[in-house]
């Protein structure tokens, strides 16, 4: 089994990959259009809609995260998910969190802790919570 993260931007997906392409180096597997889609519902889909994203594939380090804008319907913001993003040294920590903490809110600094050499939590601009972490050796 396994869980790939499905994010919903509600009209910011392409901000939000340019932002995640700049800050982590996702990479675009696959992205779709409303208006590329081979089904549409009855009556189409709404005209604002059409240009936005369907579906988005990105590839984070070996990770993947999913990202639509998922109609456009609902709050523009996150809740009750943190994404954990673990990197191997202390500066790529340093430098992926100032990354992701521009524009948005530093919840606690990067600092080492008793589990890890460097470690800290944000909110990204896009409201999609964050901890950043270099594990200690076990």
């Amino acid at each position: 089994m396994k869980i790939d993260p499905y994010l919903s931007f509600n009209g910011r997906a392409d901000e939000a990959i340019e932002f995640y392409k700049s800050a982590l180096g996702a990479k675009v597997n696959l992205l779709m259009r409303f208006k590329e889609s081979p089904e549409k519902p009855a009556g189409g889909f709404p005209p604002e809609t059409l240009n936005q994203v369907m579906h988005a594939d990105l590839s984070i380090g070996h990770s993947r995260i999913f990202v639509t804008d998922g109609g456009c319907q609902s709050d523009k913001t996150l809740g009750g998910t943190t994404l954990s993003l673990q990197v191997t040294t202390d500066a790529e920590a340093e430098k992926r969190f100032i990354a992701l903490a521009e524009g948005g809110n530093i919840t606690m600094q990067m600092n080492k802790t008793f589990f890890a050499s460097a470690f800290g939590m944000l909110t990204d601009r896009f409201g999609v919570k964050w901890m950043v972490i270099n594990q200690k050796p076990a």
